[in-house]
């Protein structure tokens, strides 16, 4: 079972001065990339981010619709956070991970050379490939035993296939183009009405 992300786009009515919810990312974005959640809000951080706005709660001023969507959650939606398009505006998508990835990236030749195809959580192959032992967790099935190879390390497999320690940066978790641009658009075009400041996500997850 995976985790997934939930949650709306708020802003903020200079006039009245309360938040309202402009809109359900559930109609933004469908995907379910750890990458991202690590380092926008720390969650399933398995590449190693400096996150972004971790643990930061349910804001105390949010919007009714927000506050009544987390509570029929009930037990089931944890780690309210929320950061501001202002945040996110300044980010440096340059910035690399604060530590090399949890699992092990997968490699191809192509016609271009060595392309990324894949990460490895676990992996039989990989394990008899590196010499990692998989081991049960409770909290993932199972996972690499912990390892401090430097970034870099290779094992061929074959010809045309290797495994590899590496790192990641912000833009290799959240491309311009890939699928959260629909939320930045809507956070954009409603920073140019109500200030970027004045404009925020604010999300909780599942499982």
């Amino acid at each position: 079972m995976g985790t997934d992300i939930h949650g709306f786009v708020e802003c903020l009515d200079e006039d009245d001065r309360l938040w309202t919810a402009a809109i359900d990312i559930d109609l933004l974005y469908h995907g379910r990339n750890y990458d991202a959640f690590g380092c926008l809000f720390g969650m399933r951080n398995f590449a190693g981010f400096r996150p972004l706005a971790e643990d930061r709660g349910l804001p105390e001023d949010a919007s009714e619709r927000v506050r009544a969507q987390f509570a029929d959650w009930g037990s089931d939606g944890h780690s309210p956070t929320w950061i501001s398009w202002a945040e996110i505006e300044r980010v440096d998508w340059s910035e690399p991970a604060e530590r090399v990835d949890e699992r092990i990236h997968e490699y191809r030749r192509t016609e271009d050379g060595w392309v990324m195809t894949g990460k490895r959580a676990w992996d039989g192959r990989v394990a008899e490939v590196t010499g990692l032992t998989v081991v049960r967790d409770p909290g993932r099935l199972f996972r690499y035993e912990a390892h401090d190879w430097p970034e870099g390390t290779e094992w061929p497999d074959g010809d045309d296939l290797r495994y590899r320690i590496g790192r990641i940066n912000r833009r290799d978790a959240i491309s311009p183009d890939g699928e959260w641009k629909p939320v930045w658009t809507v956070m954009d075009t409603l920073a140019g009405l109500y200030g970027a400041e004045n404009v925020r996500l604010t999300v909780w997850f599942d499982c």
